[in-house]
């Protein structure tokens, strides 16, 4: 039984459609995450990049960097200009080779974002055990593999 939710037989929400209460979860989520970014003045594309700057520092130039990113882009992001943002804020640097290395503002920044990112998931994930997510991310990997979309982890 799930606490906080209507109840309605298993046959009323088997025929709810997909679409509606994915996008509605997305649009949730992805809100919530976007406010708290923006609480740091980043965007998500700013968490991305540096997410992957500070997990793989100097192995990311900006065209190796784009490309990876790319897949994640539902918003026409101008990802050059989210780099030159954060390097213009001091929040990375680039070396001489033209890889990235996040510096130490980058780093407080990106630890201030990730801790938010740590409530706005408790929050999210709160009434859930985890087989109902993991069994909830394979409905949903199988509805995108029906669809020839990619289920693989990003």
């Amino acid at each position: 039984m799930v606490t906080g939710l209507t109840e309605y037989p298993d046959e009323v929400l088997a025929a709810q459609p997909i679409g509606y209460w994915s996008g509605e979860a997305y649009r949730r989520v992805v809100g919530r995450i976007r406010a708290d970014l923006a609480t740091e003045g980043l965007t998500q594309p700013h968490w991305w990049i540096l997410n992957h700057v500070a997990g793989d520092p100097a192995g990311w130039d900006r065209a190796r960097l784009i490309h990876r990113l790319a897949r994640f882009d539902d918003l026409d992001i101008d990802f050059d200009g989210v780099i030159d943002d954060l390097l213009n804020r001091g929040w990375m640097t680039q070396s001489p080779v033209d890889t990235f290395v996040i510096t130490e503002a980058g780093e407080a920044g990106r630890t201030r974002a990730a801790d938010r990112a740590r409530q706005a998931q408790a929050q999210i994930h709160a009434g859930i055990a985890p087989h109902e997510y993991v069994a909830a991310l394979n409905v949903l990997r199988r509805m995108i593999a029906n669809l020839d979309g990619d289920a693989d982890l990003p």
